[in-house]
């Protein structure tokens, strides 16, 4: 297990500083090792105190560490004042520490300023000369570069004048431009770019230390510079995508977001399994389409269909029960995944849906049995959405959402030219989907 060291600010919300730096290194498979260089009282909406650590505590801190345990990557983060980087700089040179990831903070999220003036230039001429790898924001870019850094041309500039300054690396992250997101990479002689959408959300606080801790993570286990770049920019935008909405301000990104899916997925195809049992058991043959149907459950943070688990071939119909091609799998049905995918974006809760056949006796079964249906109408469908080869299903879905804004119990279409009419069941989990298409066939066989 690699020694991963970081030398930051605490932050009492938790979002970031030592405690998501501690998160995220534990999260990749990290030994978290800390020294708090100073206290905040802080939360989502903003920085209400500052109590810098003594000198002499910081370097017994220092000393403490790296001299029993050993380090094999540095992160620094909230360095406030010139005096805290001279020494940080003078123990990274006295234990000939080489992995040194530095991120200049220097703003909160809020707005608060976390780095005296005096310090950055300390920052620049002691720090920066010994870092691997230093990652700052555009507004960090600026000051260490001395332009104002908007757009990908004054990136480069900044990116260059920045590795003059001595890092061996420079990552200057493009979460303040407008549109999609770059991130630039440069080792002195190549640029490398690493774009990403824009994720529609105001809870980033602690994207700049869940980065740099685990870009210090990956680099600690021996990766490539360019591969730990592209390795901690996945992990920091799943850790975006399901942030945490949490108080009254920026809330926090989700550092176990990616660890939480790969510990769930055999739960999810055990789940699935356990779904099945029980519609072969309760025969449900009748409830099968032409075109077969399906059972889908996501992972709890799933972003694309191969997050969804379901039954490869589709389920069939068996006499009056039913029979599959063999048990779940991750990544098999792009057309139940799109659905699922499309109602976890409005709740993150309702992970499973299953296809079943379309009556009108069924739809006035499922309403009589007091499950709320909803319907969309193929006809309304553009053109360019009918185009596209699985698009009408997260579409359709879209259209109830949109209308009826809560997710309901059952979502149906009478179909179209080619299309057949389907019924979807939906619910938080298989057992509860399963639980709605058993009331269904009682029903019909009463």
């Amino acid at each position: 297990m690699k020694r991963i060291l970081t030398i930051a600010g605490s932050d009492s919300g938790g979002g970031a500083g030592i405690q998501t730096d501690l998160k995220t290194i534990t999260v990749l498979g990290g030994y978290g090792m800390s020294v708090i260089t100073a206290l905040t009282a802080q939360n989502t909406v903003g920085v209400q105190a500052i109590l810098e650590l003594p000198l002499e505590f910081i370097e017994k801190q220092i000393d403490s560490v790296v001299q029993d345990i050993g380090v094999d990557a540095v992160k620094t983060g909230m360095l406030s004042s010139s005096p805290i980087v001279s020494l940080v700089a003078s123990k990274i040179k006295q234990y000939q520490i080489k992995r040194v990831i530095v991120d200049p903070v220097m703003v909160a999220k809020s707005g608060d300023s976390l780095l005296k003036e005096e310090a950055q230039k300390a920052l620049r001429e002691l720090l920066i000369p010994l870092a691997f790898v230093v990652t700052p924001n555009l507004p960090e870019a600026s000051v260490l570069a001395g332009i104002e850094v908007n757009d990908l041309k004054t990136m480069k500039e900044a990116a260059r004048h920045i590795y003059n300054l001595g890092a061996r690396n420079v990552l200057v992250k493009g979460g303040h431009m407008k549109g999609e997101i770059v991130d630039l990479l440069f080792d002195g002689n190549t640029f490398y770019e690493y774009p990403t959408p824009r994720i529609p959300t105001k809870n980033t606080h602690g994207t700049g230390c869940t980065f740099a801790s685990a870009l210090a993570t990956e680099l600690a286990k021996g990766d490539m510079v360019q591969t730990a770049v592209k390795r901690a920019k996945a992990f920091i935008t799943t850790a975006i995508r399901f942030s945490l909405p949490l108080g009254k301000g920026h809330g926090p990104t989700n550092p176990y977001a990616m660890i939480a899916n790969e510990m769930e997925r055999f739960q999810v195809i055990q789940d699935l399994n356990m779904a099945l049992e029980k519609l072969q058991k309760n025969k449900i043959g009748n409830l099968i389409p032409e075109v077969h149907s399906n059972l889908g459950y996501a992972l709890p943070f799933a972003e694309n269909s191969e997050d969804v688990a379901a039954f490869p071939g589709r389920i069939t119909k068996l006499h009056n029960s039913i029979a599959t091609f063999s048990g779940p799998e991750f990544g098999s049905s792009r057309h139940i995944a799109s659905i699922i995918l499309t109602l976890m974006e409005h709740d993150p809760n309702f992970r499973s849906v299953m296809n079943i056949r379309f009556s009108e006796k069924i739809i006035r079964i499922c309403e009589g049995v007091g499950l709320k249906v909803r319907s969309f109408d193929r006809a309304d469908e553009p053109l360019q959405i009918k185009s596209q080869e699985g698009s009408s299903l997260e579409w359709g879905t879209q259209e109830v959402l949109k209308k009826q804004g809560e997710i309901p119990d059952i979502i149906f279409d009478r179909g179209d030219v080619g299309k057949e009419p389907m019924v979807r069941v939906i619910g938080k989990n298989p057992d509860e989907v399963v639980k709605k298409v058993l009331k269904i066939t009682q029903e019909i066989k009463a």
